[in-house]
């Protein structure tokens, strides 16, 4: 469904080790990095797309997080979602929501909600049960 995803940062080298820990987490392999845009993607690493990105705004502007815009990340368990919001919290990034079931989403809706350090917006996610 997803080519890709893009999302704008103001200060690429504070960024970059912010998601370059959360994809790690998240078993997400860097495909590139191009210091003279500045941009980074991560992909799967069974799968060229989709792509999730992070870069400077392409106008030059600064770039600023949406309200009501969120990207959710999914994880392959509970565990991951676990890891992965605490390392996004010590990374600079601030918590919306810490891990935990959220039934009313469904009954094994389990994820946790954080901002970068940018303000944007994000979400790990697993949909199964436990194992």
């Amino acid at each position: 469904m997803l080519s890709h995803v893009f999302i704008g940062v103001t200060d690429f080298e504070r960024a970059f080790p912010f998601y370059s820990a959360l994809m790690s987490e998240l078993g997400l392999k860097l495909r590139f990095r191009d210091d003279t845009k500045p941009w980074a993607g991560w992909q799967s690493p069974d799968a060229p797309r989709p792509l999730f990105l992070v870069g400077t705004a392409f106008d030059g502007n600064r770039a600023s997080p949406g309200n009501g815009q969120m990207v959710a990340l999914m994880a392959t368990d509970r565990a991951t979602v676990n890891r992965a919001h605490a390392t996004a919290l010590a990374r600079g990034g601030v918590c919306e929501g810490p891990p935990g079931l959220r039934p009313h989403y469904h009954p094994d809706y389990y994820g946790a909600y954080f901002r970068d350090p940018d303000g944007n917006k994000l979400c790990v996610c697993c949909h199964t049960p436990p194992t």
